[in-house]
């Protein structure tokens, strides 16, 4: 028994397909937003939170270092990440209770990058300010 043949068989090859890609997993996922639903985010480029607590993370092998993150409480949904502060001293510009916005590092699928696990957003304002002005020196940190 192969596909149907015939003058009106368009219909059944048509809900046929239909019904078919639904054993695919990538449509699957797809068509129940699971990703959303999994990332933090939601699916959004940037999010505004609260930072926590300070944090060193050691990076992988061959690397010997310690990076320096914070842990953030995000407002939209009160879920709990760890971002990554890029730039050398950012650290001192950071505070507990500071109000940050953190967007994605930029690895392959959302995944972490570099020699960090499991870290896959990054510190981009603290305060409504560039953390790079800030590390550069043009700027100083607005008090909240």
């Amino acid at each position: 028994m192969g596909k149907t043949k015939g003058l009106y068989a368009a219909r059944k090859l048509k809900m046929n397909r239909k019904k078919f890609r639904w054993s695919k997993t990538k449509y699957k996922r797809k068509k129940l937003k699971l990703k959303q639903k999994v990332d933090p985010m939601e699916g959004s480029p940037q999010a505004l939170g609260i930072v926590l607590q300070k944090v060193g993370r050691e990076s992988k092998q061959p690397n010997s270092a310690i990076r320096k993150c914070v842990r953030v409480q995000l407002k939209k949904n009160g879920k709990t990440i760890t971002a990554f502060l890029p730039g050398d001293g950012a650290l001192n510009f950071i505070d507990e209770h500071d109000r940050v916005i953190v967007e994605g590092i930029g690895g392959a699928k959302g995944r972490a990058v570099g020699d960090l696990p499991g870290v896959r957003w990054r510190v981009v304002k603290v305060n409504g300010v560039s953390l790079q002005a800030l590390i550069a020196g043009k700027v100083e940190k607005p008090m909240r």
